[in-house]
């Protein structure tokens, strides 16, 4: 199916990655009867807002997304990020609530969007599609634990950032120089992960790199030692 975006196109039921996904590992049979409305987006757009009565529920097939919170103000705080493969909207479909917060992709996204209705049933009559469902439920809250012990225990902006990027150590590529992360956020965007301003995290990285904790080339950070920049958080 040809797309404007040059994604490869995943279906349900033949899905190469259907093994690695949060919420596809289920029986195929489980969405067969199920209407999906599969959607392609550029980076930038917004899936759902944060507030917006929850009208069904949207698998991420490939693309990733940011999930975002705003207060009164109008400050923007990145809750964290989705990959491929997750359930976005499910708790709010499930409690008949709005959507509690804001999805926004990061670059360009297949997505399959279910009707809350639809979805309500298939987890209603399916055991699979019901475990899967809990399954992901289950890892948003305990990444929400994550988020919330990395960043609500430090005491400083700067230990605030020190974890964030060793959190993204843990999945990055080990090589002998040590971790390679490619990044892909503005520092606009980072500041808003940790709760600051931009002119403070383009500092603080600064400040780590003149400490030789990383190096930075355009979207590439190097970690040298985890173990020296671990040494900046203290709970």
């Amino acid at each position: 199916m040809p797309n404007p975006y040059n994604l490869a196109t995943h279906n349900c039921t033949s899905c190469p990655e259907l093994a690695n996904r949060r919420f596809c590992r289920m029986a195929p049979k489980a969405m067969a009867g199920v209407s999906k409305f599969t959607t392609f987006y550029p980076k930038g757009s917004l899936l759902y807002v944060e507030g917006e009565t929850a009208r069904g529920v949207y698998v991420l097939c490939s693309g990733r997304v940011k999930l975002t919170t705003s207060s009164a103000e109008g400050r923007n705080l990145i809750l964290r990020t989705a990959e491929a493969g997750e359930l976005l909207g499910a708790s709010a479909v499930i409690s008949h609530r709005e959507y509690e917060t804001s999805v926004e992709t990061v670059e360009p996204c297949q997505v399959n969007f279910i009707r809350g209705e639809d979805f309500l049933n298939m987890i209603a009559n399916d055991r699979e599609a019901m475990l899967s469902a809990a399954h992901q439920l289950s890892a948003d809250y305990f990444e929400a634990q994550r988020e919330l012990r990395t960043f609500g225990l430090a005491r400083t902006t700067g230990e605030k950032l020190a974890r964030l990027v060793l959190n993204w150590c843990a999945t990055g590529e080990k090589t002998p120089r040590g971790v390679r992360l490619k990044v892909l956020m503005t520092h606009e965007e980072i500041a808003q992960m940790i709760g600051t301003t931009r002119e403070t995290v383009t500092r603080l990285l600064s400040d780590l790199k003149k400490n030789h904790l990383i190096e930075v080339k355009g979207s590439t950070f190097l970690v040298p030692s985890t173990e020296n920049l671990q040494a900046l958080v203290t709970v």
